[in-house]
């Protein structure tokens, strides 16, 4: 079960097209983040203008380092994804799950 939340909310370019963001997004998943220690998802939700990455990983330890990792050396990969963000909006958070409720159906 997951353990920590790696949370950033931004906004595209203008010019941005959504199509070839999601998959740059796509790309960098499976190239990259979903190989990184304690992965176990990313979800990316749209609210308008403003979109949510929710990256989840088994510790904080295991955000914490993505972080670290990905902001010292980003790849290719990266470098691609963040050309459709407008950076100066971006504002992350890191999160630890307190407790979670799962259905019961």
């Amino acid at each position: 079960m997951p353990n920590a939340i790696f949370h950033c909310t931004f906004k595209l370019k203008k010019s941005a097209d959504v199509q070839a963001f999601l998959q740059a997004a796509k790309t960098l998943n499976d190239e990259y983040i979903s190989k990184q220690p304690g992965y176990v998802s990313w979800q990316q939700l749209r609210d308008g203008d403003t979109w949510l990455d929710l990256l989840t990983f088994d510790s904080m330890e295991n955000v914490k380092g993505f972080e670290e990792r990905s902001a010292a050396n980003p790849n290719d990969f990266a470098m691609a994804f963040y050309s459709f963000i407008n950076m100066m909006s971006c504002k992350v958070r890191y999160y630890s799950v307190e407790r979670s409720y799962p259905c019961q159906n």
